[in-house]
């Protein structure tokens, strides 16, 4: 008699284990489409940190942790944050459990950034201040299928994201020791949609990116060259608007909006030439991987596995 509640149960979990795995955003849906819908939400989730990390990158001044030595001291840089992206099949219909693989590339993101001293700190550099600014260019004509939202803030067809912070000096640079600084940043860019319904795609989604970035760095310069690394935390946030058709009837579904919230652990080495006030410096790094318990299989990209990033940039001091 007992034995018989024990079964059903198990029978009921064997049952409700595959629709709980699904999307709770799409769980309205049925058959194909819901694994329509939820290859487009987990999309999002997947990708949201890759954006991230192309928009973040490692070194907020790339190349150095020194402190500018306060007022009067500034610094601008011409840069390209880069990671490879394998974009998902538009034309996936659900009948599969897994997405096929869209283009594989290297995507870049460049960037202007610049740093003003504030305050030239005490004693070795301890609490010494620059204040630090970035623009983030994202341009769309490099991706087929992504495009800006109406709206959203752009030069031209390149989404223009900003972002801003702080750099306070922990050790100044002397002898054998190295430079040493925490920084905080705070980015964002605009919401940009890969995929358009109203064309021939199945499913599209657009995502806004909000990315607070942690990092400590030491630097250490040698001769004509500059060596950097250090260790960074981010979190990401945003908003997604999820939309797709029936694989079936192409009738288009209401849309889905998605929160997004992850984090990330980050390590970056950087080595440059040091040309007196120019400075040319590139950027090697890791964004630590997570499992979101994602229930989409992507083809040729493992999302719990963390995700390799390079940067370039050229640096003018003064």
């Amino acid at each position: 008699m007992r034995a018989a509640p024990l079964v059903s149960g198990l029978f009921l979990v064997a049952i409700v284990s595959p629709v709980l795995a699904q999307s709770p955003e799409c769980s309205v849906y049925a058959g194909d489409a819901r694994n329509v819908c939820s290859a487009a939400v987990d999309g999002t989730r997947a990708f949201h940190p890759v954006i991230g990390i192309m928009v973040s990158g490692g070194n907020p001044v790339i190349g150095s942790a020194a402190t500018l030595g306060g007022l009067g001291h500034t610094s601008l840089t011409l840069r390209a944050n880069a990671a490879q992206v394998v974009l998902p099949d538009l034309a996936y219909d659900g009948s599969s459990s897994t997405v096929p693989a869209g283009d594989k590339l290297w995507a870049a993101a460049p960037l202007v950034e610049g740093a003003l001293g504030v305050y030239r700190g005490v004693g070795n550099g301890l609490l010494a201040v620059d204040l630090l600014g970035s623009a983030q260019l994202l341009p769309t004509d490099q991706i087929d299928n992504l495009t800006i939202d109406a709206g959203a803030r752009k030069i031209g067809g390149i989404a223009l994201g900003l972002g801003y912070g702080a750099r306070i000096g922990l050790l100044r640079e002397l002898g054998p020791l190295p430079a040493v600084s925490v920084s905080l940043m705070r980015r964002d860019i605009p919401r940009i949609t890969y995929g358009d319904v109203s064309a021939a795609d199945r499913y599209s989604y657009g995502v806004d990116l909000h990315a607070t970035n942690l990092r400590l760095v030491a630097s250490k310069h040698l001769l004509f060259l500059d060596m950097a690394a250090g260790l960074g935390w981010d979190k990401y946030t945003g908003d997604a608007v999820i939309r797709f058709r029936d694989p079936i009837t192409g009738v288009p579904y209401p849309d889905v909006p998605v929160k997004l919230n992850s984090s990330r652990a980050v390590g970056f080495l950087n080595a440059g030439m040091n040309l007196s006030v120019v400075r040319l410096t590139g950027e090697v790094g890791y964004q630590g991987g997570k499992d979101q318990n994602l229930s989409t299989d992507f083809q040729d990209f493992d999302t719990t596995k963390g995700k390799f990033f390079a940067g370039l940039g050229l640096r003018v001091g003064f």
